[in-house]
């Protein structure tokens, strides 16, 4: 039964998520917008309708889709729900998720080099550029709470996490905010990224995609979705309070699930894409944050630096 609800959480909450931001998003702007159901209307008739392939790709172009929503939705059987027992777990977890998705991008990456594009090849590069420096501050991130807890699961983190020194409240806040932007980062939002333009010097991941058509690129979108779901699920269980039961802990997910949708439509509303040669910047932000966060610990664990 745990089974089959957080299956079912998990296969909602990404069509659930971008219905909120794009209903929050018109909202900013005065309009009434499009139903919160409406990407599971866009998906369905991605699913029906036939593909045109170009000439110029390989078995890489046709792989890419089916890889991208497999390692997904391993990356989702490897986190929790807050206050429960992931479907996937063993010490050493966080490695494996942190190179699903590496697997997921590199597949991508392939994908959009495989079509001969130039085009494409620009948004590659752009992704992998800024891969370079989101996955390292992730490690960093993950590196320092194991070390808090001593524990290398992403289950036995969270749940030793909250029983922790009260110096950990910091480093929570720190990684608070190194998530949400890992959100904004993989998840192709604005500043980093605008899903909703085809302009060349705007487009990463949309351009990656531009040759994708029917179900393959209904896969895409998915796999991108889902992927933006396993961040908000691990900020979720870094910020779970104490005390609360696995009802409760679906509770939380659920009503951060909304703040957070509400907050990438607020911060997409109120600034503009960044600049591509001030993207790094603002990505190396969490890697300041995440290296804060483990100076923090090296000091009030072992007393020095």
């Amino acid at each position: 039964m745990k089974i089959l609800f957080t299956l079912f959480v998990y296969l909602i909450a990404p069509f659930l998520l971008i219905g909120l931001v794009n209903k929050a998003k018109a909202l900013w702007a005065g309009r009434r917008g499009a139903p919160v159901r409406q990407p599971w209307f866009d998906l369905v008739k991605l699913l029906r309708k036939g593909e045109i392939i170009s000439r110029t790709t390989s078995f890489v172009f046709r792989l890419a889709p089916p890889i991208n929503v497999a390692a997904a939705v391993l990356a989702v059987l490897l986190v929790p729900l807050p206050r429960q027992q992931a479907l996937l777990h063993f010490p050493g977890d966080f490695v494996l998720f942190a190179y699903t998705l590496g697997l997921a991008r590199f597949m991508l990456v392939a994908a959009a080099m495989d079509t001969g594009s130039s085009f494409e090849g620009m948004g590659a590069a752009r992704e992998v550029t800024f891969a370079s420096i989101v996955e390292p501050a992730f490690f960093i991130l993950l590196g320092t709470l194991a070390l808090v807890t001593g524990d290398t699961s992403f289950a036995d983190i969270f749940r030793s996490l909250n029983y922790s020194a009260g110096y950990t409240v910091l480093v929570k806040s720190l990684g608070t905010i190194v998530l949400f932007i890992m959100l904004l980062a993989e998840g192709s939002r604005v500043p980093v990224d605008d899903p909703n333009t085809h302009l060349e010097l705007t487009m990463i991941h949309e351009v990656m995609i531009l040759d994708y058509s029917g179900p393959d690129l209904a896969f895409m979108h998915y796999a991108a979705w889902l992927k933006s779901v396993v961040v908000i699920t691990l900020l979720a269980n870094l910020v779970a309070p104490s005390g609360i039961g696995p009802a409760g802990g679906f509770l939380f997910f659920s009503a951060l699930f909304v703040i957070l949708a509400f907050s990438v439509a607020a911060v997409e509303s109120l600034m503009a894409r960044l600049r591509m040669s001030h993207v790094p910047q603002f990505i190396f932000l969490m890697t300041a944050l995440a290296i804060t966060a483990f100076v923090v610990v090296l000091f009030f664990r072992y007393g020095r630096i």
